[in-house]
């Protein structure tokens, strides 16, 4: 590794802080040649990877289904002909052979799900978006060859996984899940084990404690950066780490885990990037930003779906617009990855401490009304407590005892999604939420699996048919969607690492500033409202310190306020002025 200079300095220093020196000496021989095959293997750009991603479609690789076609060659047929340069990345759930949880019990990380399609397929999505893969980085389906040759015995895998008696005190652990913590597992030859399975028992957690499975897992990662994704998705990431006595998560290997990640991406392939899951409260959540420059590219927004759904149904802004101004970022090199619906739902232990458990409750409580559905998590007395709502998120903002227009939910959801988009930071558009999906209560299984119900498989034929009819609420959402990203896309004060001031006043209206005072500068005002809304624009200006005249223009509709200053919002309006 001579011919790049401290390489085997820093290997060496990342592993010790993991693991302490002698095991760092016996393992930095098989690191480094790894490492040393994926040298150069992705020819990217130095720098921060957060710029060339404007805006993110999140997708299983088998949401759309069309006749005589691959699932993933119908979603780039689509995508072409449907979509086209409004977004700049596709995020590729896990499309790898898998045996439960719709993709995240991964048989084999580094194969195409045949039933999908194949590397080819993602290779020519690649030639029109960035990608972003998965990394399920905490588990392993049981029927993983490693897991198989542990359960069996194999001296190569002897602590693969986690193995337990069952009997152990695991009272301070955070449980994510109401389910089992252990379970037994049996491998094709009947041999059993009892191990750690954070998640469910058909997933077993690996265990990093042994230096061969953080090198396998890191074998995962740079060949995602070699088969041409810019952004790695790392699942699950904050439980990876386990020591009983603790709480068995967020624990500081974690972190240096990440770190060692992020170094042999920057090594391997300057300028892509890692994403951290970790639905947890916030502070804790942006842990996973480390120092700025050494652990994730992006950390999720959990807060924001809750308190966006909460200000719809509430129409009142205030916890939002409070928060949102306290959102701090500790370089350029960072940003937050700005969601509102995904494969997953809506999780509100993020919301904790912002909203009251009585606003939790309404939520869940207004979700169950629409046909969805709350999934609960154990607390450390034995009681449940509320940890996601499942529910399309269009579903979520709407109300089935009032016999609403298609025209006034869009707007309403159209109105949503303009708030993830205004802020700072990179958007993930879910495609249902793209597609103006509702909840799918015919999908199977929705009681043992709620998630399903925002996991639709859509058929393109049906689909396309459907986004003939210009009234129809997919064709009303898409079109007011496209029109917001191709919009989006052109403006500078939108780039991820653009300057923002969000304005708590209105309770009406969220507001906020996008760019600079003398520099090119959008504020966005959106109306959360049923009704119509005033709004003093030169008040605004004021309090964001804007003090010569200036000729505003709204991007969305071509026009210019009055010269009094005054604007009249429409229920669930949004402007976006550019001055």
């Amino acid at each position: 590794m001579s011919d790049i200079p401290d390489l085997s300095v820093q290997l060496h220093a990342h592993l010790t802080e993991i693991y302490g020196e002698e095991k760092a000496a016996a393992w930095e021989k098989k690191f480094a040649d790894l490492i040393h095959a994926h040298l150069g293997r992705k020819n990217r750009q130095s720098g921060s990877c957060i710029e060339e991603h404007s805006s993110l479609l999140i997708t299983y690789a088998d949401s759309l289904r069309a006749k005589g076609k691959t699932p993933l060659a119908a979603l780039s047929d689509f995508l072409e002909a449907h979509v086209g340069e409004a977004i700049s990345t596709v995020h590729l759930l896990p499309f790898y052979p898998y045996s439960s949880d719709d993709g995240f019990s991964v048989i084999d990380p580094l194969s195409v799900n045949s039933e999908s399609g194949s590397w080819e397929d993602i290779h020519r999505i690649n030639r029109s978006y960035n990608l972003m893969f998965d990394l399920v980085a905490n588990h392993l389906s049981q029927y993983n060859a490693s897991i198989q040759k542990y359960l069996d015995g194999d001296p190569e895998f002897a602590d693969f996984a986690i193995e337990v008696k069952g009997d152990e005190d695991i009272s301070q652990v955070f449980r994510p899940r109401a389910l089992p913590l252990f379970s037994t597992v049996t491998s094709a030859e009947g041999n059993s084990r009892k191990v750690w399975t954070t998640f469910s028992a058909d997933q077993v957690d690996i265990n990093y404690g042994n230096p061969k499975v953080l090198l396998f897992i890191l074998e995962v990662l740079l060949t995602y950066i070699s088969r041409g994704a810019s952004l790695v998705r790392l699942d699950a990431i904050a439980f990876i780490w386990k020591e009983l006595g603790t709480s068995c998560i967020h624990q500081e290997n974690t972190h240096r885990i990440i770190q060692f990640f992020r170094w042999a991406m920057e090594t391997c392939a300057p300028g892509a990037g890692i994403i951290t899951e970790t639905n947890v409260p916030h502070k804790e959540n942006i842990s996973y930003f480390g120092d700025g420059h050494n652990e994730a590219s992006l950390v999720y927004n959990f807060p924001l779906p809750p308190l966006t759904l909460h200000t719809f149904l509430t129409g009142d802004s205030t916890k939002l617009s409070r928060w949102a101004s306290t959102l701090e970022f500790p370089s350029e090199e960072v940003t937050y990855f700005n969601f509102l619906a995904s494969h997953d739902g809506i999780g509100v232990v993020p919301a904790q401490g912002i909203l009251t458990q009585q606003e939790i409750t309404a939520m869940a409580e207004h979700v169950q009304k629409q046909g969805g559905f709350v999934s609960y998590r154990s607390e450390g007395d034995g009681t449940k407590s509320p940890y996601e709502l499942n529910c399309s998120y269009l579903s979520a903002l709407s109300d089935v005892s009032l016999e609403e227009s298609h025209a006034i939910r869009a707007a309403r959801f159209i109105a949503s999604q303009a708030i993830m988009l205004s802020l700072r930071g990179i958007p993930g558009i879910y495609i249902h939420s793209l597609l103006g999906s509702e909840n799918c209560l015919a999908c199977p299984d929705l009681l043992s699996n709620p998630r399903r119900i925002n996991r639709e498989k859509l058929q393109v034929e049906e689909l396309e048919e459907v986004l003939d009819d210009d009234e129809s609420i997919r064709s009303l959402v898409l079109s007011r969607y496209l029109q917001l990203l191709t919009v989006r896309k052109k403006e500078k004060a939108f780039q991820p690492s653009s300057a923002q001031r969000v304005l708590v006043t209105d309770p009406s209206l969220f507001i906020l500033m996008r760019g600079s005072q003398e520099g090119e500068r959008i504020i966005s005002l959106i109306n959360v409202t049923d009704r119509p809304t005033g709004a003093d624009l030169k008040g605004i200006t004021a309090e964001l310190g804007i003090t010569e005249e200036v000729s505003w223009m709204d991007l969305l509709s071509d026009s210019s306020p009055s010269e009094e200053g005054t604007l009249i919002l429409e229920p669930y309006t949004i402007c976006w002025l550019k001055g």
